[in-house]
């Protein structure tokens, strides 16, 4: 494998985490009621990010490929889960 096709496989691995990241945060704020924000939009998608991409990665050692339902399904979860944990959801 080349490093442009090792890089092509690196950037569609981690796209769904880095767009669900990206999306998660965004849609909180017409979602969540207005209150005070525990962290910044920023940290909230960086934050968002490594949780994705880390069960991304879980699901792929856990599988043994990418790409299984199951584990975007995992991705979704985590990614609402770390967005309500951020946002401090059970105080609501």
């Amino acid at each position: 494998m080349g490093p442009l096709t090792l890089l092509n496989h690196a950037i569609n691995f981690v796209a769904p985490a880095a767009w669900l990241a990206l999306l998660v945060p965004t849609l909180s704020r017409f979602v969540i009621k207005k209150g005070p924000v525990a962290y910044a939009f920023i940290k909230q998608i960086a934050i968002n990010f490594v949780f994705c991409l880390a069960t991304l990665v879980l699901g792929l050692l856990f599988f043994g490929r990418d790409g299984k339902m199951l584990t975007y399904l995992a991705l979704v979860l985590a990614s609402a889960t770390c967005q309500w944990v951020l946002l401090k959801g059970w105080r609501a």
